[in-house]
């Protein structure tokens, strides 16, 4: 008989213990909201708080346990809400402080938790502590990372750092010093051993908490401490050992002192409140360092979403993430996609295979061990848009070298002959320079091979244009800013700060497919959603949208899919009420035996991945053609329709199964 995709009936109860407990982060999914693109409450083209407030009822029944909110907070907008003028105050571009009372409670009305982010790494040059050491108060430059230049006359940046949207981490201001900013010009990092620092970062968490929020997201969790000196690292293309090399400007032990700090807060408030590291890590085990049990709740598994397509490489991450937390009590979080990167139907190959990839590789993820992070639009099977028009781009990196863009390399396809050509694996993904880095935090973020086909650059090759220097704050700068066309134009960010290269020069550019950072693509994956209708805006607003979407995007709605037991909106539906209802699925509780997850690879043809959890069995074929093997039980979900006569089962190629004795 022919098992259909997702023809099964569910149970709808919660059976998992940890879901029910304080401890619901250990299993939870949870579902990023990039509130700019989810929905339009009031026909600017932009999606915000009301917009998503009126949605949240597609979440409830999508079946997931929380959301989490991309920043939200007053900022000038230079990287999508990464750079911070107010951390206490909703940009009007999204509404106001009230929208977002009532979102929270709107969310919890529904049984789904609420997490926001968190920038700690850098603030808005917007913000008035950075206004102020630019305006030379006394001592406010020691909130930030203000030093000297080198050379006879100081106009050497201070060291050799990178920024990870391209050319020099530093900025000379108009007396002659230079800032850090491990990002854009426009995100001055802070100096994270100043108390007031402290201080103020432990405010803004109350403020949020009482609210009534339910944790956090910490940008750049990994990157508040710096090494003493601040070093040269004596190479360039920096961002390509992020995550796989020690660098001076991450992963420093100090910031786990800032973890445990904010981990005690967190506990003093009722309800479970957790936070979650956006950190990267040169090895599972440091990563495991920040959900020790005095530490974070949970840190994003990224080596999981940049594995290729291969039994081998998939079976080693999951292995070596599940004993690395195994080891320090805390659970793996899994994530396939999220807003800096290239979707993962798209980095799957594109099309059909690439569609059916994606499929698989969710269900997949929603059968492992821990919880697990979905990213909007991926429950709809959207693909990455490839053909934006320049001047519908607003990332960031994208302007700053945007004269020529680094071309995607083809993602080897294991199971495909040396004849497979571009179409079967090209992606503009982390390891083909294609975002920030996987969960980077909307430019805040970095990946292992963010810029793998760069090339080191001259220092003092690249200084960003003089600015007037003459906002009068973060309040007016956000009122006052060019809001973005409808279908795509958006001016550049209209002013810097007093800083510049010292001669008034505009900047030079890097223009060549070498150059360092990015390559601009972060925007294909934040295309606002389609919730219904045959043309766009798809329902997502009462007029257009900030990115044009596709025509091809109606049969990818919302709408269109619901009740459609083939759809991939369907399939998500069903996984996560199944994932619900069987105790063998889930997360382990804290404090458990050796192998808490009960999880058990078993024997399987080439190509594909068989392992069993109490009461239940998973199988993936990544090969490109249909495997037979004996049935591992009875099928309850697949990505694609399986062939069984209860005995033997024929598997679809690029397909998951799971099963019940």
């Amino acid at each position: 008989m022919t098992h259909e995709s997702t023809a099964v009936g569910l149970a709808s109860a919660y059976s998992n213990t940890t879901t029910a407990s304080g401890d619901w982060w250990r299993d939870a999914v949870i579902y990023q909201v990039y509130v700019r693109s989810f929905a339009d409450s009031d026909g600017d083209g932009i999606g915000d708080l009301r917009g998503v407030r009126s949605r949240l009822p597609h979440l409830a029944r999508l079946g997931v346990d929380a959301v989490w909110l991309t920043p939200f907070y007053v900022s000038p907008q230079a990287d999508g809400g990464y750079d911070v003028a107010d951390y206490r105050a909703v940009d009007p571009l999204f509404g106001d402080l009230a929208d977002a009372e009532e979102l929270v409670r709107a969310a919890h009305a529904l049984g789904l938790r609420v997490i926001v982010d968190v920038v700690p790494n850098h603030t808005s040059e917007q913000h008035p502590w950075f206004r102020a050491a630019l305006a030379g108060e006394p001592g406010a430059r020691e909130r930030y990372l203000f030093r000297r230049g080198r050379g006879t006359d100081g106009d050497l940046p201070p060291n050799d750092w990178e920024s990870i949207f391209g050319g020099p981490a530093w900025t000379r201001v108009a007396d002659g010093e230079w800032y850090l900013h491990l990002f854009a010009p426009e995100q001055p990092d802070l100096d994270w051993t100043h108390p007031e620092v402290t201080a103020e970062f432990d405010s803004v968490l109350r403020f949020w908490l009482d609210l009534g929020v339910d944790g956090f997201r910490i940008d750049v969790a990994h990157g508040m401490v710096k090494a003493e000196g601040l070093p040269d690292i004596g190479r360039g293309a920096q961002a390509t050992l992020i995550g796989s090399e020690p660098l001076p400007f991450f992963d420093q032990d100090g910031v786990h002192t800032i973890h445990r700090a904010w981990r005690r807060l967190l506990d003093s408030y009722e309800g479970s409140r957790i936070g979650v590291a956006e950190a990267w890590a040169p090895t599972s085990e440091r990563l495991a360092l920040y959900v020790r049990p005095d530490e974070l709740h949970q840190a994003f598994n990224f080596r999981f979403l940049n594995c290729p397509w291969d039994p081998a490489a998939m079976r080693t991450v999951i292995d070596e993430s599940l004993a690395a937390t195994t080891a320090v009590g805390a659970p793996t979080t899994w994530v396939l996609s999220n807003h800096d990167v290239v979707r993962h139907v798209t980095r799957y190959g594109g099309g059909p295979q690439g569609l059916a990839r994606a499929r698989a590789a969710a269900l997949l993820m929603l059968a492992l061990p821990g919880s697990a992070y979905l990213y909007q639009g991926e429950e709809l099977g959207l693909p990455e848009v490839t053909d934006l028009p320049d001047t519908a781009r607003q990332d960031p990196a994208f302007r700053r070298g945007r004269h020529q863009i680094p071309t995607p390399r083809p993602e080897p396809d294991p199971q495909a002959g040396p004849e497979a050509g571009p179409e079967a694996g090209t992606w503009a993904g982390p390891e083909a320079g294609g975002g920030a880095g996987p969960e980077a935090g909307g430019g805040s973020g970095t990946g292992p091979e963010a810029a793998l086909h760069t090339a080191p650059q001259a220092h003092t090759a690249t200084r960003p244009e003089a600015g007037t220097g003459s906002g009068t704050g973060p309040e007016a700068a956000a009122a006052s800013r060019p809001q973005a066309a409808l279908h795509g134009t958006a001016e550049p960010n209209p002013t810097r700060p007093e800083a510049g290269n010292g001669d008034g020069d505009t900047p030079d550019l890097p223009t060549a497919p070498e150059a360092d950072g990015q390559d601009g693509l972060r925007d294909g994956c934040r295309v606002p959603l389609p919730w219904a209708g045959a043309e766009p805006p798809y329902g997502f607003g009462p007029a257009g949208s900030w990115l044009p979407q596709p025509d091809a995007w109606a049969g990818l709605s919302v709408a269109a899919q619901t009740g459609d037991p083939h759809s991939t909106l369907e399939l998500y539906r069903a996984a996560l009420e199944l994932r619900r209802a069987l105790p063998g699925l889930g997360a382990p509780e804290a404090g458990g035996p050796a192998d808490p997850c009960g999880m058990r690879w078993q024997s399987a043809p080439d190509g594909v991945l068989l392992f069993t959890r109490p009461g239940f069995a998973c199988t993936l074929n990544t090969r490109p053609d249909p495997v037979e093997l004996p049935a591992p039980g009875r099928p309850v979900l697949s990505s694609a329709p399986v062939e069984t006569d209860g005995r033997t089962v024929r598997l679809p190629a690029d397909s998951c199964t799971w099963w019940t004795p």
